[in-house]
C-alpha cells in the first residue's frame, strides 16, 4: 500500500516538473519575441532618416535611387515644408535632450562614416545594385504584416487590403517579393506603422530622441518600432534571436549601400545636418499621422 501511493507521488511531481518545464519554454519563447522586438525594432543607421521619401529631399535636394517597394505613390510625396520661424521653434520644443542627442548623433556619424559606410561599399562592389534592390523588396514584402495591422488599427481598410494583395501578388508573381509585381497593377503599399496608429489614437509624441546605432525616433515612435518588430514576422520566425539580429543587420548594410550616393550629397549639402534631420523627421511624422 504504502509501495503505490510513493509510486502516485512520484508520477504527480513528474507531472508537475513537466507542466513547469513546458510552462518556462513558453515563457522564454515570449522573452525572446520581446528581446527581439526591442533589439529589431531600433536598429538603424543615420541614412535611414534621410532616405528618398524624406522631406529633407523635398526641397530638391539630391535624391538618390529608388527601390523598388520603398516608392511612394505620385499622389503621396510630401509638400515642400514651411519654414517660417513660429514652425521652427515649434519644432525645437520636442528637442529638450538636445544635448544628449546631438552627442548621440555625432556618435551615429562617425560610426557611420567609419564602419558602416565602408562596409556598404565593399558591399556595393559585392553586390550589384540591381540585386541590392531585390534584396530590399524581399525584405520589405516580409514586413508587409506591421502595415496591414497598423492600416486596420487606423480604420483604412483599403490600405489594410492593398498590404495583403500586395504580398499574394509578389509573393507568388514576384518570386518571393524579389520583384514588386503589385505596383504594375497600380497597388502601391501603404505607409503605416504602430507610431503612427498611437498619433492617430491622440498619443503625444514625446520628446525626440537619439540612441546609438538607432534611428531618430520620439519616444512615442520608439514604442511603436517596438511593437512593429513584435509584428514582423522576421522577429518570431527565425531559429534564434542573432539569425534575426544577421538579417536586420544584412538589410541595413543593404539599405546603407542604396544610399550611398543620397547621403553623400545631403552631407555636403547641409550646413547643420542635426537640425535638418531632426525638422525633417518630425514634420514628415506629422504629416504622416494626417494622411
Amino acid at each position: 500500500m504504502l509501495y503505490r501511493e510513493h509510486a502516485t507521488a512520484e508520477k504527480l511531481c513528474l507531472i508537475h516538473l513537466a507542466g513547469s518545464f513546458e510552462g518556462g519554454l513558453f515563457v522564454l519563447r515570449v522573452l525572446r519575441v520581446l528581446i527581439a522586438a526591442a533589439v529589431l525594432g531600433g536598429c538603424g543607421s543615420l541614412s535611414g532618416a534621410v532616405r528618398t521619401d524624406s522631406t529633407l529631399l523635398a526641397d530638391g535636394s539630391p535624391a538618390g535611387p529608388t527601390v523598388g517597394q520603398t516608392e511612394r505613390a505620385p499622389t503621396e510625396k510630401p509638400e515642400p515644408a514651411p519654414t517660417d520661424k513660429s514652425e521652427t521653434e515649434g519644432d525645437e520644443e520636442y528637442d529638450p535632450l538636445e544635448k544628449f542627442n546631438e552627442a548621440m548623433f555625432e556618435v551615429n556619424r562617425q560610426l557611420d562614416r567609419l564602419v558602416l559606410k565602408p562596409v556598404a561599399q565593399v558591399y556595393r562592389v559585392i553586390v550589384p545594385e540591381p540585386f541590392e534592390i531585390l534584396i530590399a523588396n524581399g525584405f520589405d514584402n516580409i514586413a508587409f504584416v506591421p502595415r496591414a495591422v497598423n492600416s486596420l488599427l487606423q480604420g483604412k481598410w483599403g490600405g489594410a487590403t492593398r498590404e495583403v494583395g500586395r504580398f499574394l501578388i509578389n509573393s507568388s508573381l514576384g518570386i518571393g517579393g524579389l520583384f514588386d509585381a503589385a505596383k504594375y497593377w497600380g497597388i502601391e503599399k501603404s505607409r503605416e506603422d504602430f507610431g503612427q496608429t498611437l498619433g492617430v489614437w491622440g498619443v503625444p509624441a514625446g520628446p525626440y530622441l537619439v540612441l546609438p546605432l538607432m534611428e531618430p525616433m520620439t519616444f512615442r515612435d520608439g514604442i511603436g518600432r517596438g511593437v512593429d518588430a513584435a509584428m514582423n514576422p522576421l522577429t518570431w520566425v527565425g531559429p534564434s534571436i542573432w539569425i534575426s539580429l544577421a538579417m536586420k543587420v544584412g538589410e541595413m548594410v543593404n539599405d546603407r549601400a542604396l544610399n550611398l550616393e543620397l547621403f553623400q550629397g545631403l552631407e555636403e549639402s547641409v550646413v547643420d545636418l542635426y537640425s535638418a534631420v531632426r525638422n525633417g523627421y518630425l514634420r514628415r511624422r506629422e504629416q504622416m499621422i494626417k494622411e
